[in-house]
């Protein structure tokens, strides 16, 4: 599998470290199946930070490890309670401690659209129910690919 990770600049090596904190699967390395979805978050990235280019570092990895005894995989197939209550958890998450024992998580992005509905919920004006109800009305979800520990990272071929 062929996997795209979008920055302001070319990712050599993966340091964790380097990630940031309180993101949709925790502090991790976010690649996407999807070049254009990288390309977006490259120039966002880019527009964000006032410095450097828009660039993509393509990955490959082989499709097996999801089927990896020796990793801790977590698929979401779509928007469900249970994402969206994971999302959360790791979005309040400060720390550089997981809040999860997950070696690689895949799943529906929280973009803008769905931030908003997630603000919703966590300020109370709509339910758990009614979340799932908003994004369902999204234009499909664009799948991330979260690696957050050395053992899934070593994982990845740059090519």
């Amino acid at each position: 599998m062929i996997l795209y990770h979008g920055s302001n600049m070319s990712i050599d090596v993966v340091d964790l470290k380097k990630s940031k904190r309180a993101k949709d699967f925790g502090q991790g390395f976010y690649l996407s199946k999807d070049r254009e979805q990288a390309q977006k978050m490259a120039e966002l990235t880019t527009f964000r930070q006032s410095t450097g280019e828009p660039t993509i570092t393509t990955f490959r990895i082989d499709d097996s490890f999801l089927l990896d005894s020796n990793l801790n995989v977590k698929i979401f197939e779509g928007y469900t309670e249970e994402w969206a209550e994971f999302v959360l958890m790791n979005r309040r998450n400060p720390t550089s401690e997981p809040a999860h024992s997950y070696d690689i998580v895949v799943g529906p992005i929280a973009d803008d659209k769905v931030g908003v509905q997630i603000r919703r919920f966590t300020m109370g004006y709509i339910s758990c129910h009614q979340l799932m109800n908003e994004l369902s009305y999204i234009k499909g979800p664009t799948i991330q690919y979260f690696f957050g520990t050395e053992r899934a990272v070593q994982l990845l071929m740059r090519i």
